[in-house]
């Protein structure tokens, strides 16, 4: 009877851990914006890859919108390990500790998508994303947004225009410093307040490209849009370092392709779906849309390219001239 109990108490552990051995790698993937978003697309995209590619093997299950965690939340819960994967904006790692991805921030750095992928997908931004490793985060790729616009609810032609609005940015010393540059005042705010603080005039205005201005219906709560494209906006997909490391050889080999193709698609839609974007938001009348002219824009980074001296001690000057030279920028012909 001994011998017979200890028999199936054996196979149904055995059992059980063949049970155990089927279950599912799950990768909580969080962020901040709409699905819609080139970002939301992309991350669904990499679910449907890594799944598929793995056989099952892996289960992704991506939490849009802030429905996890918020900005604020989201980079301690991965370093916790409560979700395995995120794709925060660049200039959340400034707060992190990691200052020198502020230079993403600096205001007309890039003036096209070629600039930026000279610096992204080059041995600067792999340099850079090697930096988050000391804080138990591994950088897997960049993935791109677009070029922001501002929106308020007075027309923003000249630098002038800006003199004593609220304007949100995101927690990011650079950006402070380019809203300060253009005479206005600066509020820190999570993402997903930004509407009803728009809305209810908590601020009076902010910047994004226009993929994230629709899909948040921003532009129903903003008279005006400007096409300044004087900054760019985009992510680092990143991963728990200790998480990534402790996964099959096999599965992360898979996972590192999914990644790769992921992040192909995701800077290819991102033009269109901000064009998109942009389109719907004149479509819908509620905001009026604005070009500056030449002398206007002359003027916006005139203003705002001081603010690359300003920062250079905290960034790093070196790391500031290494992307001029990929870029082909000179802040001394302006």
């Amino acid at each position: 009877m001994k011998l017979r109990t200890l028999v199936i108490g054996l196979a149904a552990a055995t059992f059980s851990l063949s049970a155990m051995a089927q279950q599912p790698i799950v990768i909580k993937f969080s962020h901040v914006v709409a699905t819609e978003t080139p970002k939301g697309k992309a991350a669904e995209y990499f679910k449907k890859l890594a799944e598929e590619r793995t056989q099952g093997k892996v289960k992704v299950e991506v939490y849009a919108n802030s429905t996890l965690y918020k900005d604020k939340e989201e980079m301690e819960a991965l370093q916790l390990g409560a979700v395995q994967m995120l794709a925060p904006s660049l200039a959340k790692f400034g707060p992190l500790g990691v200052k020198q991805f502020e230079v993403f921030d600096l205001p007309y750095l890039f003036d096209n998508y070629k600039e930026l992928h000279n610096v992204t997908q080059g041995p600067v931004g792999k340099s850079l994303l090697r930096m988050l490793e000391t804080k138990g985060i591994l950088g897997l790729a960049y993935w791109d947004n677009g070029f922001k616009v501002m929106s308020a609810n007075k027309a923003l032609k000249i630098p002038d225009d800006f003199k004593g609005l609220k304007m949100r940015i995101q927690s990011s010393n650079v950006l402070d410093a380019q809203m300060r540059a253009l005479g206005s005042l600066p509020q820190k705010m999570a993402f997903s307040e930004v509407y009803q603080a728009l809305q209810t005039g908590v601020v009076d205005g902010t910047e994004n490209p226009p993929s994230n201005l629709y899909t948040q219906k921003m532009h129903e709560v903003q008279k005006y849009v400007t096409l300044s494209d004087h900054g760019y906006l985009g992510y680092a997909v990143i991963v728990n370092k200790k998480f990534w490391d402790g996964l099959p050889a096999d599965i992360r080999t898979t996972l590192e392709a999914a990644m790769a193709d992921s992040t192909k698609y995701a800077n290819e839609i991102a033009k269109k779906e901000n064009d998109d974007a942009l389109a719907a938001v004149k479509a819908s009348g509620k905001s009026e849309i604005y070009t500056p002219t030449a002398d206007e824009k002359k003027a916006w980074k005139k203003a705002l390219v001081k603010v690359h001296d300003q920062m250079a001690d905290r960034i790093g000057k070196d790391l500031i001239q290494s992307i001029y030279k990929e870029t082909g920028f000179d802040p001394g012909k302006l």
